[in-house]
């Protein structure tokens, strides 16, 4: 015990004899500082707003404290923007969708990273690939596929895909799962591949693996990529506008738009309803910002 304590200490006795100090990264905390004050800003001031009276900012101006605060706008927003409905519309659409692009996801970073085949590497680079191109090239084409593609009118009140939210699910899931694939390979060729081998001489297949080895230790990697796929998700509004016509099952982005006025808009109570919409993805990330900071950061120390 002593002499692993000598040891331990050699480099710390050795750092105080010479005078050196800890480095310190000034620039890299102002930096930090500055970005995280430019992230809030924006929300703080949103908030602010929100809980101002139109009649106070309208007497007093934007950039004034003086007048009434209180929670008036986000009763009238909530109300009047019909949030309940949309936030259970979000639900139904992303809780599938980024369930289905973990799943996907993994399996098919599973097949490039632990399996030694012949197109491992091409797949890796088409999924990649298919993160570059913008999603409004391919807005008309994936239209008028949905629109032609014809099912029940029990499935669907207009014969075909348009207007279901199975299709809005789809298309978030097959864009989403590029960037979830090319995190999750990389995170499992980190992992030692000792581990599948003694599985495989054990006689454990291919499914085995996946299941009770690969997938138990990538829970951190699962818990990072779950938040953000829910934030992208959920704050999508460009598909569910694109194929969804019907209001009552639009998601809660486009709830806002029933917020404005026809000849002139109440921001106080646009930036509640704003605010209102935050609060979801607020919770998740706060639920799991442990193993999401520990999903970015596991790695980052190897050498």
């Amino acid at each position: 015990m002593s002499t692993t304590a000598t040891r331990a200490g050699l480099p710390a006795a050795e750092a105080h004899r010479s005078g050196s100090k800890p480095k310190r990264h000034y620039g890299t905390h102002i930096f930090l500082s500055a970005m995280a004050v430019m992230w809030l800003v924006p929300l703080g001031w949103a908030l602010f707003t929100a809980l101002r009276p139109i009649a106070s900012t309208n007497e007093h101006g934007y950039f004034s404290f003086a007048g009434d605060f209180n929670f008036d706008n986000f009763v009238q927003a909530w109300t009047q923007g019909g949030f309940a409905k949309y936030f259970w519309n979000s639900v139904i659409i992303s809780v599938p969708a980024v369930l289905l692009v973990l799943f996907l996801a993994s399996m098919m970073a599973f097949a490039v990273s632990r399996v030694s085949w012949k197109f491992n590497v091409t797949l890796l680079i088409m999924f990649t690939a298919g993160n570059l191109l913008p999603p409004q090239v391919l807005a008309a084409p994936l239209f008028e596929m949905a629109k032609h593609f014809e099912v029940p009118y029990a499935f669907s009140d207009s014969g075909n895909m348009l207007n279901t939210y199975i299709v809005v699910i789809a298309v978030n899931t097959a864009f989403q799962m590029g960037f979830c694939t090319f995190v999750l390979s990389n995170y499992m060729k980190a992992l030692s591949a000792d581990l599948t081998e003694a599985a495989l001489v054990d006689g454990a297949g291919i499914w085995r693996q996946y299941r009770e080895i690969i997938m138990p230790l990538c829970r951190p990697a699962f818990a990072a990529l779950g938040t953000l796929e829910v934030i992208f998700i959920y704050n999508d509004y460009f598909w569910p506008l694109i194929f969804i016509q019907s209001g009552d099952r639009l998601p809660v982005t486009t709830a806002i738009n029933n917020l404005q006025g026809e000849f002139l808009n109440n921001y106080n109570l646009l930036a509640a309803g704003a605010v209102i919409t935050v609060i979801p993805t607020l919770i998740v990330y706060l639920l799991l910002q442990r193993q999401f900071v520990a999903g970015l950061t596991l790695g980052s120390s190897k050498g």
